[in-house]
């Protein structure tokens, strides 16, 4: 009499893609001239966004400020102007994001150039 005592068991596909998923980001990886190129793009609006997010909310605030002076303490001349000085932050925040948007890609516009013309002369 033969003694059997294996035991096996296979994972179903959505398991073995999962675990495949998992696997992948433990294992070192290098960096494709494709990935770096989809990086880079999208560093270029990240930096802008958060510079005009946060002036958004302090133009916000400033506002809001503005309108507690006119509302809540009767101060209604300097809630006027300091809720004016809000709104023109406020307003301040879109230009602010292109200008910046537009340095970034002046800055890194020579390593995209170059890895789309490398990525585009491989195919």
């Amino acid at each position: 009499m033969e003694n059997n005592d294996k035991f096996e068991y296979t994972y179903s596909a959505k398991q073995q893609t999962e675990l495949e998923n998992i696997r992948k980001k433990y294992l070192p990886h290098e960096e494709t001239k494709m990935e770096r190129l989809r990086r880079l793009d999208e560093s270029v609006t990240h930096k802008s966004s958060i510079i005009s997010i946060i002036v958004g909310i302090v133009g916000t605030l400033v506002m809001g400020f503005g309108m507690c002076l006119c509302l809540e303490w009767a101060k209604f001349i300097s809630g006027v102007i300091i809720g004016v000085v809000g709104m023109a932050i406020l307003a301040a925040a879109y230009p602010i994001f292109k200008y910046v948007t537009n340095k970034q890609r002046e800055k890194i516009a020579p390593e995209i150039l170059r890895l789309t013309e490398e990525i585009s002369n491989e195919k």
